[in-house]
């Protein structure tokens, strides 16, 4: 049984910092690609990060970059997102995934970007 769970969310000011985890079990994750995606209320899901476990490339939306970080531990079978430089536009639900479109995700984890 595939599982995702997301946590390391919160209430953060603008220009704060946080890092998210989402450990996972019932797959083989060393060799999978995974995501994270993301969704502000009324919003469509939006995909932010991506890497490829196996090989260790990343990539990210224009919106995030140079202030995300993904990675992932293999042998926790855990991915991370560091978030830095926070802005109010990052508020939402942040997933992590097995797939771009966020069809397979955990529960996801509430950042608030806030003064």
């Amino acid at each position: 049984q595939v599982q995702l769970v997301e946590s390391g969310g919160g209430l953060v000011q603008p220009g704060g910092s946080l890092r998210l985890s989402c450990v996972t079990s019932g797959f083989t994750f060393s060799d999978r690609w995974m995501y994270w995606v993301r969704q502000a209320p009324g919003k469509e899901i939006e995909w932010v990060s991506t890497i490829y476990n196996y090989r260790g490339y990343t990539y990210y939306a224009d919106s995030v970059k140079g202030r995300f970080t993904v990675s992932s531990d293999n042998g926790k079978s855990t991915l991370y997102l560091q978030m830095d430089n926070l802005k109010s536009e990052d508020t939402a639900v942040y997933y992590c995934a097995r797939d771009r479109l966020g069809n397979s995700r955990g529960q996801g984890t509430q950042v608030t970007v806030s003064s």
